[in-house]
């Protein structure tokens, strides 16, 4: 699957809002939730990211304009284009060298991302 925000090598940041707003949960935190969302969907949630390095961030790619106007938990932190608002995204290549990123579940179609709604109770349920 190639999608023209997708890099072809390495990792690019990309703008929030614009094909996808982003969802970042730290640490273990965010390797729980990733696990919580593969389980409750019954397979791969839609596109995660994962850091290996710093805060060891958990990227789930939602549909833009999806993550404005909710009270996420406070551990979770929101990326996207929220009046006044500029935040980016990073997104690694399909293969090759990507570190410190690496795709937890790599996209699998166009305009298929993680189910917001979904992750915001999974968010929740784990983070409350």
């Amino acid at each position: 699957m190639t999608a023209d925000w997708i890099p072809e090598y390495g990792f690019h940041l990309r703008k929030a809002g614009v094909q996808f707003d982003a969802v970042r949960v730290d640490g273990d935190a965010g390797r729980r939730l990733a696990d919580l969302m593969e389980e409750l969907v019954g397979g791969e949630p839609g596109p995660v990211v994962t850091e290996s390095n710093g805060r060891r961030g958990v990227y789930f790619l939602v549909p833009p304009g999806s993550t404005a106007g909710r009270p996420w938990p406070r551990e979770v932190t929101t990326f996207n284009s929220a009046t006044g608002r500029i935040s980016y995204v990073p997104v690694p290549a399909l293969g090759g060298d990507t570190w410190p990123l690496m795709w937890r579940y790599p996209p699998t179609r166009a305009g298929r991302f993680v189910h917001t709604l979904i992750l915001f109770n999974a968010a929740y349920a784990l983070l409350s």
